[in-house]
């Protein structure tokens, strides 16, 4: 899963990054610092997995992980080049989901490239030109589709209606994800990589007095969230990288006096896997505790896929117990002896927190 951090230069996304991986990305007080994309990888925070190592007795915990990519500041004017805007916006081609952080916070000493914070317009230059981007592409695929519908060429046909429609929210300002399209349809619009078709969070960025209650400007962007049917997490980017920096037990009681229970790390990540749809299962022995992501909704050979290949190809049935009913037990054994270890097949869905070992064919 690969996150792609944007926004507007000077916002805060490089100390976020910062803050997410601690990779010590540069960050300046001036545009454009970051031009080829930083990318670090994060830890998915689960405390199963910690209290299966204690039932294991295993010191090997391999928890999750999300790619984070920080993308270098757009400007109106992007989709044309303006700043480095098309090398850029490939950049963001390349991720599942974009994090939008927007500036909430008031610094003369930081330089806002618009010269003042307003939120709605930060967002909608950002917004805009990835439409308008898409338009360009979009309006190219759609005159070549066109020609090769009128003479009824195979599928042809089915990708001009979803042009058509995407086409036409694009040119009204509309993002493609804004458009209701079927399973199918979907499956089609997929397949032309578009920029604003991408899930994406809002992470408005305050200062530290205003972690727990936000501000005029993070209200703003909530409402433009609520409008779109996104998430929107409120942090101080600067409090996150610090918190990064100490120890677990230092940054609880940093927590504690900042009066928040979560880090707007782990809020982040959280929205991140509800936003992609995605949950873990769990692998558990003496040799290690591990988890694995997969989409809600997967099924155990396309889970058992995620640790090999060859174990998809040659699935033939999984052992199954839930992460509740083998704590409750004390033992896989045990839970074996109550009846909670079920032998699933090709069509079990996997649930989150499900332990699993697979068996194949070589």
């Amino acid at each position: 899963m690969k996150i792609g951090i944007v926004g507007l230069p000077n916002v805060g996304k490089s100390t976020l990054f910062n803050a997410i991986t601690n990779a010590k990305a540069e960050s300046a007080n001036y545009p454009f610092c970051t031009i080829e994309p930083n990318v670090g990888i994060v830890e998915v925070k689960d405390e199963r997995l910690n209290e299966l190592a204690k039932l294991y007795n295993t010191q090997k915990i391999i928890p999750a992980a999300i790619e984070f990519v920080d993308i270098a500041g757009l400007v109106k004017g992007a989709s044309k080049g303006e700043g480095l805007g098309n090398k850029f916006l490939s950049h963001i081609r390349e991720v599942d989901a974009i994090v939008h952080v927007v500036r909430c916070y008031e610094n003369e000493n930081i330089i806002h490239v618009s010269g003042s914070v307003d939120p709605k317009r930060d967002i909608e230059v950002i917004n805009l030109e990835l439409i308008l981007s898409d338009l360009e592409n979009v309006t190219k695929r759609y005159e070549k589709i066109a020609k090769l519908a009128k003479v009824g060429e195979k599928g042809a046909e089915e990708e001009f209606e979803v042009l058509k429609l995407i086409k036409e929210a694009l040119e009204n300002g509309k993002s493609a994800r804004s458009v209701v399209l079927t399973k199918e349809q979907k499956k089609i619009c997929n397949s032309f990589f578009l920029l604003s078709s991408k899930p994406i969070i809002y992470v408005a960025n305050v200062s530290e007095k205003e972690i727990k209650t936000g501000n005029e400007y993070s209200k703003i962007v909530e409402e433009i969230a609520k409008e779109e049917g996104s998430q929107v997490i409120t942090l101080c980017a600067k409090i996150e990288e610090e918190l990064n920096e100490l120890e677990s037990d230092e940054k609880e009681l940093f927590k504690e006096e900042l009066g928040i229970k979560d880090s707007g790390l782990e809020k982040l990540v959280s929205a991140s896997y509800t936003l992609l749809g995605l949950m873990s299962f769990l692998t558990a022995g003496e040799k290690e505790v591990r988890a694995w992501t997969i989409k809600i909704g997967s099924k155990a050979p396309q889970a058992a896929g995620k640790i090999h290949t060859d174990f998809e190809k040659g699935f033939i049935k999984a052992e199954v117990v839930s992460y509740d009913d083998l704590m409750e037990a004390g033992s896989y054994l045990k839970a074996k002896e109550k009846g909670k270890v079920r032998i699933e097949g090709k069509d079990y869905i996997v649930q989150d927190g499900d332990i699993m070992l697979f068996r194949f064919n070589v």
